[in-house]
Parts: C-alpha cells; structure tokens; sequence
C-alpha cells in the first residue's frame, strides 16, 4: 500500500476509535449507526450539505470517510463510472461514515441507500443558477477539468453559458443538455427514505432546513444531546472558505446572466425540469 494511502488509513481508523471512544456512552440505535450520505447534483451545494453533516461529529459518533467523495464522472478524463462501481463505492462505506456523492437514482443504488445503513439527503439548486455556477467552474475554478480548455477557447459568458444549458452533443465525451445532466437524479425525488433539500432553502431559511435534517436523522437515530447544541454543532459547522468550489452562495443569480436567446433555449430544453423541481409554475417566466 502506498504511503499515502496508508497514512490515509491510519488518520481514519484513528477517528474513529477516537469517535467510539468519545461517545462511548450513547446508545447506539437498535440497527447499529447508519452511514450519513449526502447525494447531490453538481453544482448544488455539495460541500454545504457536507460540512452540515460533519456537524453531526460533534454530538455522536460520526466521522468523515477517507475517500468520502464519489462522482458518476471522473473530473479530468469525463469518463463515466459503471454501476458496479457505485455499488462497489456505497459496500465500502462503514457504520458512521459520513460521506457524499454525485450519486445516480439507479433501482439497484436507491435499493442498497434506503437499507437501514444510511441515513440519505439529497441536495440540487435551481439548474439556471447551476448553468451559470458551471460555467464559472470549469472556466475559472478547476483547470484539470475535462471541458477547461474548451471554454477557454469559446468567445464570451455567453456562449459558455450557452454549452452548459445545451451540453456538446458532437463531442467525443459524454456531455448532454442539462435536463439529461438531471435525469439520472430525479429517482431520488420520488424515494420517502431521502430527505429532498432545496439550495435556496439553506440559504434563505437556514434554521428551518436545519430542522429538517435534524429530524430525519432523529428518526433513525436518536442522540440524547439537546436540540439546540445538535443545532448549534451544524451551523457551526458551515464554512464557505473552505469549500474549494464555492463562489457566491447566492441564489437567483441567473438573472443577471441569462440573455433572451439563453432563457428561449433553457425553456426548450428544460422547462418541465424547473417546473418538476418546484422553480417556476410554467414557462412564462
């Protein structure tokens, strides 16, 4: 094993002895301690939810999985992950784990993420604001990423924003409009074991959300600490200048961005998807 990944281990296997041993007088659930696993579409808040549920760590025995990330694409080549490796990824996270995944609604993954080991959220962003966010991302933020130098070479916002709404059907690496980008997801809005959160709703009522995600980890798994210091260990856990991807945290910011000609081709090509998320009512906006 390298070195890397053996000190990697080591720092691992140490949290949690350390966790079992902090809380070693809680109870655990009749079911052991689930995993805690915040699912995401890209560009959605996925470091938010994840620092959200690093804040559990502090009143129970949760702790952060070494390798905790999963994405269906690999960054810097686009390739696309099999099944199997899902799968493979999910079977490797252990009892009070906390991880997070752009993670596909596949039958056999909404199968093994609703078992009694995992406690699941998922989290996505209205998709004009995640167009925009995109374009930021893979030109400004993230220079190894498969499409950096093809938006490089592109004119203007414009255009890039225009790429990221309507994907690059002509090219060799997969990379389709944006309703398709969501499609694999949309399964996870229809399962009663996933707690379903709106991006705006973190930012625009934070201790409403919060709320939420303390009662459905309540529900499976009840920690004696009082409310409001289980509260307090989340807010206190947010921390956007360590999320290497965070921009603004705003919501709404496609209106400064979207042209005509951008809101004509987002409609046609996903318009049924703001209104299946709940954005808009139909497609006059």
């Amino acid at each position: 094993m390298p070195l890397k990944s053996s000190l990697r281990s080591l720092v691992y296997q140490s949290e949690k002895t350390y966790q079992r041993l902090r809380f070693s007088s809680l109870s655990a659930p009749r079911e052991g301690w689930q995993s805690l696993l915040g699912i995401s579409f890209p560009k959605s808040g996925t470091h938010l939810l994840d620092q959200i549920l690093l804040g559990f760590s502090k009143v129970a025995p949760f702790s952060r999985r070494l390798h905790s990330f999963y994405a269906e694409y690999e960054g810097e080549s686009g390739r696309k992950r099999s099944p199997a490796q899902a799968l493979a990824w999910l079977d490797s996270l252990r009892p009070g784990d906390i991880a997070s995944a752009h993670l596909f609604a596949r039958e056999e993954v909404t199968k093994r993420v609703c078992s009694s080991a995992f406690i699941p959220y998922f989290i996505f962003r209205d998709p004009r604001d995640v167009a925009v966010s995109h374009v930021f991302y893979v030109t400004d933020m993230e220079r190894r990423h498969v499409h950096h130098d093809y938006y490089q070479s592109l004119p203007d916002f414009d255009a890039r924003l225009r790429v990221s709404i309507l994907g690059r059907p002509e090219a060799d690496i997969e990379f389709p409009n944006i309703a398709d980008r969501f499609a694999p997801y949309l399964g996870w809005l229809d399962q009663p074991c996933v707690l379903k959160v709106h991006f705006e709703d973190l930012i625009h009522d934070r201790a409403g959300t919060l709320d939420r995600i303390i009662d459905h980890l309540l529900d499976r798994a009840p920690i004696p600490a009082p409310r409001q210091l289980i509260l307090e260990a989340l807010e206190s856990s947010i921390n956007p200048k360590r999320s290497p991807t965070f921009r603004s945290g705003k919501t709404g910011e496609w209106k400064k961005y979207f042209t005509e000609e951008h809101k004509k081709i987002f409609k046609d090509a996903a318009g049924d998807l703001l209104i299946r998320l709940g954005y808009e009512k139909d497609n006059n906006w």
